[in-house]
């Protein structure tokens, strides 16, 4: 029987995150779950004991911070082999109007956040795990596809995870073991809807409902209901698969809204290589 395997997890205090901590833990594996208040998860710390289940507080925009939950992670456990790098948010708000200082904001959280768990899992997994490796699941969108309008900032930050986590694949060494896949989840039904952050019509769009912003905004509050079908409990299941394959892929995009989004990003950047070909016929230094 293989050894249960230890879980480091973001964002864990709903939706997607605690869903997969659940269900690691009625596998087997331990878990190591990181929130900003760690009193969100009491239901589960009571339930499993302090050998299978510990929380820490983690605020992924705060560095030292997250060294100090890998460390305290090992040293509860002596090893940690899959990291869920799933803390994130979004704001409802045309391109134009987001004010520049949220965008940021999320961008600490969504893409610099993401990055400095990973770095940080990369080391433990190099240059502590006996034996060495360990699996990053990089949760990111189908918006990273085709951004949601009303939502392009937040699209805009899961595309740049995505194109940095492509870069940390390219340049692991293959010995170290490590394997790293994005996960890129369509519509599925998790508190981050309900939690969402909404800033005011931009003026210029205040006057035609018929904008496509406004009408992204129109959908809400019953959105829940009327698109996001996904169900969390599965996507724990997968992303519980996935921590057990010998080669992962290194993207799975998840939901039916998630496939065709994939499907329709390869078919455009396909039809746009092949119409347009022939302006790089002659664009290179004469030998």
């Amino acid at each position: 029987m293989a050894s249960p395997k230890v879980w480091f997890i973001t964002g864990a205090p709903a939706g997607l995150g605690c869903k997969v901590v659940e269900y690691a833990l009625s596998k087997g594996d331990n878990v190591v779950a990181t929130l900003r208040k760690p009193s969100m998860l009491e239901d589960l710390t009571a339930k499993y004991p302090f050998s299978r289940l510990v929380t820490f507080p983690l605020d992924v925009t705060d560095t030292p911070s997250i060294t100090t939950a890998f460390n305290q992670a090992i040293s509860h456990f002596n090893r940690v082999d899959v990291v869920l790098n799933n803390a994130g948010y979004y704001i409802v708000s045309e391109t134009e109007g987001m004010p520049h200082k949220a965008a940021r904001e999320m961008f600490d959280v969504l893409f610099w956040g993401a990055e400095n768990v990973m770095r940080e899992a990369i080391r433990c997994f190099r240059d502590v795990n006996r034996p060495i490796g360990g699996r990053i699941l990089n949760v990111s969108s189908r918006n990273a596809f085709i951004p949601q309008v009303g939502t392009v900032h937040y699209a805009s930050a899961k595309a740049a995870l995505e194109c940095l986590t492509e870069g940390y694949i390219a340049e692991l060494d293959p010995e170290w073991q490590i394997k790293i896949t994005l996960i890129e989840p369509g519509l599925f039904r998790t508190s981050m809807i309900q939690s969402r952050m909404t800033e005011p019509v931009h003026p210029a769009y205040e006057s035609n409902p018929t904008l496509p912003s406004r009408k992204y905004r129109a959908l809400y509050p019953d959105i829940e209901d009327t698109h996001f079908d996904g169900d969390p409990a599965k996507f724990a299941e997968v992303a519980y698969k996935l921590s057990r394959l010998d080669d992962p892929p290194i993207r799975l995009p998840l939901h039916r809204v998630a496939l065709e989004s994939a499907r329709k990003k390869g078919e455009s950047l396909l039809e746009t290589a092949e119409n347009w070909s022939s302006w790089s016929d002659d664009v290179y230094l004469h030998k």
